[in-house]
């Protein structure tokens, strides 16, 4: 049970950071008309290169578990205002389910708030040096 439960951090970390991974890449391939979606829902263009920064780096730092706190806690507000800003299903009721996605998926980088990043991380690994200083 110990491996079990050592081996559930770093594989959730990965489940939740490929969203984001994907994502970012998906917005710079894609640059002009995610600027055009973001600005059609009323939220500054300019702000794309901070959501794409967010989403690549502070994916990749969560399946590295590095800052992974920080970067959870950002995330989790990251989702609630994108569940609210585009994904309005008092509006729309198709969107419930993309609510709900962001929802749960702030949820779980909560967790990672609350608990920190688990086995096999950058942060861990880090703080096993200092103990042994």
């Amino acid at each position: 049970m110990d491996k079990l439960q050592s081996l559930s951090a770093p594989i959730g970390r990965l489940l939740l950071s490929l969203i984001f991974i994907f994502s970012g890449f998906n917005k710079i391939t894609g640059y002009a008309a995610t600027q055009g979606y973001m600005e059609s829902m009323g939220v500054p263009g300019m702000l794309l290169p901070l959501v794409i920064a967010l989403e690549l780096f502070g994916g990749i730092a969560i399946l590295l578990g590095f800052k992974a706190r920080l970067i959870a806690v950002l995330f989790v507000g990251f989702n609630i205002v994108s569940a609210l800003l585009f994904h309005q299903f008092w509006i729309d009721a198709s969107q419930m389910n993309p609510f709900m996605k962001n929802i749960a998926i702030a949820g779980g980088f909560l967790m990672i708030f609350a608990h920190g990043p688990g086995a096999y991380s950058i942060d861990n690994s880090q703080a096993r040096k200092r103990l042994v200083q």
